[in-house]
């Protein structure tokens, strides 16, 4: 592999010119710049970047720690993310957690290990000492952990008030709610605290069904909305804590004869770009999956040059109707 010091022999220049060039420190000229580009091109030399970030103190890498890659949400997510870290000349190191505590302490390390300049965690699985000694800019999705690491999250109490209102306006008088585990401690659990409230007040009969620790399992679903037919038979609105569970949901009906929306009308949260490929267009609660991936990553640039930031941020939602009500 070709040396700093080739390049340097090969360019006619001193290896400190070179490190100057690829560090891009004090004044160089175009010509000069020029020539040193030329020669790493011709010996085909690729930068030490682990090198670089010890010499600049900044890696330029942003970690990203996610429970299911695979998942849609997740994956518009990390796909934004990658996108305004790109534009603000940093590469996103994505790592897949699985939800396995022993998983994320290992990418945890390695993060530290790569001197990533900040890491966003979008799973949270760990204990609040482990990332309050993480020692790095942190930000964090859905999840309230000190009040010295900033969270980012859709208005989740609303989000949940808005769908069991325009359950209750359609005309469903026995409704439920499929979401993850309360046990959790994630933010997302205002939604079935809000349509618990919202229900109550109106006086309507409610359901709450939730997932175990891991709330990805798409077989979870499939036994809960079978658990809810089979206790609820006289069901005829579902507000789904995702839009996965939502499309489960519709096919749950579809398989037990149940007419969407004639029979049963659903519900679901998050806004993702698949909802619009089920046969029918869920009605859902889109959560502003953008904004929310660049403010994660605006929060951990102007954290790593040392500007404060506020904890909480917490961003509107929308209701977006379509055929499932």
């Amino acid at each position: 592999m070709p040396t700093i010091k080739d390049v340097a022999l090969k360019a006619g220049v001193s290896v400190t010119t070179v490190s100057r060039v690829l560090n891009n420190r004090g004044y160089l000229s175009e010509e000069l710049k020029k020539k040193v580009l030329l020669a790493m091109d011709e010996l085909n030399y690729r930068p030490n970047e682990l090198a670089r970030s010890l010499s600049r103190s900044r890696s330029n890498i942003i970690g990203l720690i996610i429970p299911h890659v695979s998942h849609p949400f997740f994956g518009e997510l990390t796909g934004y993310i990658e996108e305004h870290a790109y534009r603000n000349g940093c590469k996103l190191l994505l790592c897949n957690s699985w939800q396995d505590k022993h998983k994320e302490l290992e990418y945890i390390d390695m993060l530290r290990s790569s001197r990533v300049d900040g890491i966003i965690m979008g799973s949270h699985t760990l204990e609040v000492e482990a990332y309050q000694q993480m020692n790095l800019p942190l930000v964090t999705f859905d999840r309230q952990i000190s009040p010295d690491i900033p969270y980012v999250c859709s208005d989740n109490y609303l989000g949940g008030q808005l769908a069991t209102t325009l359950l209750i306006e359609k005309g469903c008088r026995n409704i439920a709610h499929i979401g993850g585990h309360p046990g959790l401690n994630i933010l997302s659990g205002l939604r079935a605290e809000a349509f618990a409230n919202t229900a109550a007040a109106h006086h309507i009969q409610h359901t709450l069904l939730h997932t175990d620790d891991n709330s990805f399992d798409v077989a979870a679903y499939e036994r809960l909305l079978a658990q809810l037919f089979r206790e609820q038979p006289g069901i005829d609105g579902i507000f789904a804590g995702s839009d996965m569970i939502a499309a489960y949901a519709l096919k749950a009906c579809m398989e037990r004869g149940r007419r969407v929306p004639g029979d049963v009308r659903i519900v679901g949260y998050d806004g993702i770009a698949l909802r619009n490929m089920l046969g029918l267009p869920l009605s859902t609660i889109h959560q502003p999956i953008e904004a929310m991936g660049k403010l994660a990553v605006e929060l951990i640039i102007r954290q790593v040059h040392g500007e404060s930031v506020s904890a909480e941020y917490i961003l509107p939602v929308e209701l977006e109707e379509g055929a499932t009500t």
